[in-house]
């Protein structure tokens, strides 16, 4: 749509509102602060929806995997060695890593937690990106014989620290002939891992394959393999293609499975957040139609003037058109600066919150990571401006219709 200078020069002059019709202002102010607070709202909480997303499956599939394998209880994988050479084979699988585990009784002085405990090899673990960065602060030359590595926010509940020891109790021990004795061994913690995600930090200890290996007397077998692709895309394929290979043996189940509810929550808390969202840009909207109508009915003497110098109709509607596109497009230009700013400081802007509040804003109990993230996805960028740039648009057809449809002959005689 073309505008002609006449018409820009006559609507800019009408959105400069005279004492007056100061009124009419605060309404377009109205309008204009609540299209940019609702396209900034939007961005941010869906940025953050995205972030956490992203950092916690980030986090799940750097720890476990795209797909474990699980040996049924009284059958270790005796051949794991065999097993994961042919896994390897299969296209798509980048790391194939033979673990074992099992929850335990973990104590340290009078202090006592459960943990889930995980024999994994130093160089397959190095060979895992999110455990590797876990772990960059400790010396992984000693990570061998009786000696383990302790999630850091399990340490602090327990007050262990770097150079102490730990005992692990499992109540699978030795069958006697006074019942079954719980295994019972210390070892000592050479550091902690950090991974950022309370789950782990608080409940795994890594312990070297071998040392796992006597102490839940498994010999030269494994409970589990734990797979990872090249891309999550491929899931379904490789997943196939393992289960025809290892037939019914063992027991086969992929990330999607193991946190299923978790993702749909967050999938459905994401949509209707959207939806939620959305309709503060529709308020806003609404403002602009009703900040357009009074402007109208106000300018009713200027409109029947203009209407008899030789103004079309179509001159008048775009005059008014102008008004509102103008709100709606700097609204939205201003709540999309807005938005991506405030993603991109956003750990930045908790941090000053909290420290100002006193209070911890994002909980690593509750929210799983450590920090606040924000994943920017400009797709969803562009539809958030789409919607708010149509919303606009729509809410000045109806009042520009209006101002057109103004009898010029009834404006003068009432006047």
């Amino acid at each position: 749509m073309i505008f002609s200078k006449f018409e820009r020069m006559v609507a800019g002059r009408y959105l400069r509102a005279k004492r007056k019709e100061g009124f009419i202002s605060v309404i377009t102010g109205f309008a204009f602060t609540g299209i940019a607070l609702g396209v900034a709202t939007l961005i941010i909480v869906m940025s953050v929806m995205n972030g956490f997303r992203h950092e916690l499956l980030g986090r799940i599939l750097g720890i476990n995997g795209h797909i474990g394998i699980m040996a049924p209880t009284s059958y270790p994988f005796n051949n794991y060695e065999e097993a994961i050479k042919e896994i390897s084979e299969i296209e798509h699988i980048t790391l194939a890593v033979p673990l074992i585990e099992n929850q335990l009784l973990i104590t340290a002085g009078k202090s006592a937690e459960g943990a889930m405990v995980r024999g994994i090899d130093r160089d397959d673990m190095l060979k895992k990106e999110a455990l590797a960065k876990a772990v960059e602060k400790v010396d992984m030359d000693y990570f061998e014989g009786d000696k383990v590595i302790v999630g850091i926010r399990l340490a602090r509940k327990m007050g262990v620290v770097e150079g102490d020891k730990i005992t692990l109790l499992s109540p699978n021990g030795k069958v006697t002939a006074f019942g079954t004795v719980p295994r019972m061994k210390s070892y000592q913690v050479i550091g902690l891992f950090d991974s950022g995600m309370y789950e782990y930090d608080a409940n795994f200890v890594f312990m070297p394959l071998e040392t796992a290996q006597v102490y839940f007397g498994l010999s030269k077998a494994v409970t589990n393999i734990d797979i990872t692709l090249d891309d999550d895309k491929y899931l379904s394929l490789v997943r196939e293609a393992l289960e025809q290979s290892l037939g019914g043996g063992a027991y086969i189940y992929d990330w999607k499975q193991s946190n299923a509810a978790f993702f749909n929550a967050i999938e459905v808390e994401r949509n209707v957040m959207f939806i939620i969202l959305t309709l503060i840009i529709l308020v806003a909207a609404f403002n602009i139609i009703t900040g357009l109508i009074m402007l109208v009915k106000d300018k009713g003497r200027d409109v029947a003037v203009l209407r008899t110098m030789g103004a079309t109709k179509g001159m008048i509607m775009r005059i008014f058109f102008i008004d509102g596109a103008f709100i709606g497009v700097v609204g939205t230009a201003l709540g999309l600066v807005l938005g991506l700013l405030f993603c991109d400081n956003i750990e930045e802007i908790r941090q000053g919150l909290q420290t100002l509040l006193g209070r911890d804003l994002f909980s690593a109990e509750i929210y799983f990571l450590s920090k606040l993230p924000a994943k920017v996805d400009m797709g969803e960028v562009i539809s958030v401006v789409s919607i708010s740039l149509l919303l606009s648009f729509a809410a000045t057809l109806y009042p520009s219709w209006r101002a057109a449809k103004f009898d010029p002959v009834e404006a003068l005689r009432y006047e």
